[in-house]
């Protein structure tokens, strides 16, 4: 059974740090680019970052730049996100996912004080 797992979310004050990690299970990570996604309240969900299946090529989303990292372990299946100096308005539901069919369930982070 094709599977991705978020884990790390929570609450946050703003300026602080937090990793969130992703497991895949049911099929190898390496093969596929992956991104991690968010979804704020009343809001379409949007792509934060994406990494290649090698790992080489990453991207991000103009308001995460220089404040998060996107990176991945194909020899543990996991792909992580560093965010760093976290904002209020990143708080949302953040989802990896290879789009369009395998998705996790998401982890809810907020950042407030």
């Amino acid at each position: 059974q094709v599977q991705l797992q978020e884990s790390g979310g929570g609450l946050v004050q703003p300026g602080g740090s937090q990793i969130l990690s992703c497991a895949a299970a049911g099929f190898d990570l390496e093969d596929y680019a992956i991104g991690w996604f968010r979804q704020a309240p009343g809001k379409e969900r949007e792509v934060v970052s994406c990494i290649s299946s090698s790992g080489g090529s990453r991207s991000y989303v103009d308001s995460v730049k220089g404040r998060f990292t996107i990176s991945r372990d194909n020899a543990k299946n996991t792909v992580n996100l560093q965010m760093n100096n976290l904002k209020p308005e990143d708080t949302a539901v953040y989802y990896c996912g290879v789009p369009p069919s395998h998705w996790g369930q998401g982890t809810q982070v907020t950042v407030s004080s």
